[in-house]
């Protein structure tokens, strides 16, 4: 099959012919229609804690149909099955298997990690992992429905009332995702702070009722001028989704008296941060990542149901044989939001 692989750091990902996956009996063999880049990917082509190794198939965000099915597979699954799944294949014997919360599941295989991804015609998944999409939902949307999950599982986390002010910092993916789902389930103010124009316009497409340009040399006190000019008061929520230095303690010196703080992107370096401020705040910081197997669930039937649209993430669509490309670029992307890579 062909597949762009990970070679090694500052070269571009080659598109090569590697052999086939073979499932475990309790896997299944998807073959990948479609397959979205996630800055987890960039993460792992440069220096750092998620660094990939030499010969990694990156690629998390799948969706498909079933191409083989293991002998013990977990389902009545059918070749020509149209699918998505999560991309851990886990051990399905301990008590985060058995609720559905595979990420913690400490014998957990992850795609595009330590186990091959979907930049490929071919990707394993976990029987017990994998969800089938409706007919009535189409695959390009359904490739949406990884980083929906990641949105939805922190607006689950951070506890969301409606009613509620919420600040979310940066309009990246995952951003947009939170202010979706914020949107749902009724927040009143959904302010997006975000630096490029194209992004911010795509904040108010995904559930911003209002969007504004941080004065990044002003810093906290700055921001919260604006959120509350617009809104009234100070934000009773704080999503931080960019993942930078520096964030986390912006956003404790933002946030009221009781207020949440939820960080959901992904930082990779040491950062500072002053206890006492959290303290005679009572601050609550509660960190979200990935995801359960209901978040995924709810996500797909929402998308079916037409509840909600994440069309508008989508602004390119490309080859396999064009991602090392498009790959390399998004290092400092310019129009691009979500890129999906069809396959098959």
């Amino acid at each position: 099959m062909k597949a762009a692989v990970f070679k090694q750091i500052g070269q571009p990902l080659s598109v090569e012919t590697v052999n086939d996956p073979t499932p475990e009996p309790g896997e299944l063999v998807m073959e990948v229609n479609y397959c979205g880049i996630c800055g987890t990917d960039l993460h792992a082509t440069r220096e750092g804690l998620t660094t990939a190794c030499c010969g990694q198939i990156l690629g998390h965000e799948f969706v498909g149909v079933v191409a083989e099915v293991g002998k013990e597979a977990t389902g009545d699954w059918q070749i020509g099955d149209r699918i998505c799944a999560l991309p851990f294949i886990a051990c399905g014997k301990c008590r985060a298997c058995a609720s559905g919360e595979f990420f913690q599941c400490m014998n957990k295989k992850v795609s595009g990690v330590d186990d091959q991804g979907g930049f490929a015609d071919y990707v394993t998944t976990g029987s017990r992992e994998t969800l089938r999409i409706p007919d009535n939902l189409e695959l390009e949307s359904a490739a949406l429905v990884e980083p929906l999950a990641v949105g939805l599982h922190a607006v689950r986390v951070a506890k969301l009332q409606a009613g509620s002010r919420v600040l979310i910092m940066g309009a990246g993916p995952i951003g947009l995702t939170v202010a979706l789902w914020a949107r749902f389930f009724g927040a009143r103010d959904i302010v997006v702070s975000e630096l490029t124009e194209t992004r911010a316009a795509l904040a108010k497409k995904m559930g911003a009722t209002q969007v504004v340009t941080p004065d990044v040399s002003a810093g906290a006190d700055a921001l919260l001028e604006q959120f509350s000019d617009l809104t009234g008061a100070a934000p009773d929520v704080i999503f931080e989704c960019v993942g930078a230095p520096g964030l986390l303690q912006q956003c404790m010196e933002i946030a009221p008296y009781g207020g949440k703080i939820i960080p959901v992107g992904v930082c990779e370096q040491p950062d500072h941060i002053m206890p006492f401020l959290g303290l005679i705040k009572e601050l609550s910081v509660q960190f979200a990542i990935a995801y359960t197997k209901d978040d995924f669930e709810t996500s797909i039937a929402m998308l079916a149901e037409k509840r909600i649209d994440v069309a508008p993430m989508v602004t390119d669509i490309i080859g396999l044989d064009d991602l090392p490309g498009v790959f390399e670029a998004l290092r400092k992307p310019d129009h691009q939001c979500k890129v999906l890579t069809r396959i098959n």
